[in-house]
């Protein structure tokens, strides 16, 4: 079984600018959910891939060991864009570059 968790991690909040690196309790928000995937990766062998239109967001889960090269579409980015529709690249990006099917995508949010 190929399980996928996807992040979805907008870098243009406009209510808390800046919100999924923000520090909570001393480390970015971005942190907690990028944790607790890791531990579900490393325990049922899932695949990462953290969805995000900022450089900066994509540094701060490399500062735990996450790295990607992909960077979600300006379109995918807006306050407009959907999730749903951000998530489905993303998991198509995860297939393609990886070369494997995906028989369930999991989402994280950062904010919840």
């Amino acid at each position: 079984m190929n399980i996928l968790i996807t992040i979805c991690a907008r870098g243009g909040s406009k209510g808390i600018p800046g919100k999924n690196i923000k520090l909570l309790n001393g480390k970015p928000l971005l942190h907690y959910t990028l944790g607790h995937a890791l531990e579900f990766a490393k325990t049922n062998g899932a695949d990462i891939q953290i969805s995000t239109d900022s450089q900066e967001i994509l540094t701060c889960a490399d500062e735990m060991g996450y790295s990607t090269n992909y960077q979600r579409p300006p379109e995918l980015g807006s306050d407009t864009a959907g999730k749903i529709d951000a998530i489905r690249h993303a998991w198509q990006w995860a297939e393609s570059t990886r070369s494997k099917k995906y028989d369930y995508v999991l989402d994280l949010d950062v904010t919840s």
